[in-house]
């Protein structure tokens, strides 16, 4: 009996992982549902409806974007996080996978363990935007006005933890300034138009409102040098602030334990798509520059990311929100 049933059960494991691996092979053969955890038109929805577009061309299925915020996008993740690994459910990663880690003791779900990163779409930096009533031309005009009157001008944000928190932090941490954080549920940009508040870090993706305006001025970009959206802004490390360096990255992730060929498909598929000119073009507009990097070098980014996060949130004393 003990040899009768051990012979069943490799046969058994055989036949599945032979299933398996048909099934991967043959996939997809219906719509895939990719789960959008932030709210319709932010940078992250913005740069994954791109790219998946062209993506479901080349697949022949529908990508179909289920746009599912709130608590910072930990409801979308969560619902994926437990989903079948059949990679038919998919999930809009972003840096915010990091910060909803760092601000909530008790998630619904582990980043690490429950998912794995399939592939990163690009990174992005944030635009540091002035109200034109400050008066600020530089960086260095903000930074002597908060040297000056420490704790009194203001910077607006998405929310504690979302990018433009977060890059305001590294350019606070940097500049070694005494500045107060302002967090707003739709951002703020209008509350700095209207010079209520002083300063803004927002995305590059989802700044048109924020380029087109002439209630602001454009101090710099948190990137490393500056970019061709925006030529004749600076850079942070230009500016003299090389630790304000912040890049914000979008990427998909499936539910842990999805076939290692789907991953990889999924993985080699979605590189094909950065590379269609058309869609180079559209991330250019956004200021999203794609990565092109494998499914571990992602795996590895990712963890990276976690840890500097985490510092991030230790050296500026951000809490957890519950």
């Amino acid at each position: 009996m003990p040899h009768r049933w051990l012979v069943s059960a490799v046969t058994l494991a055989i036949l599945s992982l032979a299933t398996m691996s048909a099934s991967a092979q043959q996939w997809p053969t219906h719509p895939i549902r990719v789960v959008s955890p932030y709210p319709a038109g932010s940078a992250s929805d913005t740069v994954t409806r791109v790219v998946l577009d062209r993506v479901a061309q080349l697949i022949g299925q529908p990508m179909v974007i289920e746009v599912k915020p709130g608590a910072g996008g930990s409801l979308g993740f969560a619902s994926v996080a437990h989903s079948e690994p059949d990679g038919y459910t998919l999930v809009t990663s972003s840096s915010s996978m990091a910060t909803e880690r760092v601000l909530h003791k008790n998630l619904q779900y582990d980043p690490v363990k429950d998912f794995i990163p399939v592939v990163l779409l690009g990174t992005s930096p944030n635009i540091l935007v002035a109200s034109k009533l400050s008066g600020f031309k530089t960086v260095a005009d903000l930074v002597a006005a908060a040297k000056a009157k420490p704790g009194t001008l203001t910077f607006a944000s998405a929310g504690i933890g979302s990018s433009s928190h977060m890059a305001a932090e590294r350019f606070r941490l940097a500049a070694k300034i005494d500045v107060r954080h302002v967090p707003f549920r739709e951002g703020g940009l209008g509350e700095v138009m209207a010079g209520r508040i002083d300063f803004y870090f927002i995305p590059l993706a989802a700044a048109a409102a924020a380029l087109n305006s002439d209630k602001l001025t454009i101090l710099a970009v948190s990137a490393p040098q500056r970019v061709p959206r925006i030529p004749d802004v600076p850079s942070v490390v230009e500016a003299g602030y090389p630790g304000a360096v912040f890049r914000f990255w979008n990427g998909i992730s499936a539910p842990a334990k999805t076939p290692q060929a789907i991953v990889q498909k999924l993985h080699d598929v979605t590189e094909q798509a950065l590379n269609v000119p058309a869609v180079q073009e559209s991330l250019a507009k956004l200021g999203v520059e794609p990565a092109h990097i494998s499914v571990e070098e992602f795996g590895k980014f990712f963890l990276e990311d976690l840890a500097d996060t985490a510092k991030l949130a230790k050296d500026a004393d951000i809490k957890p929100v519950d």
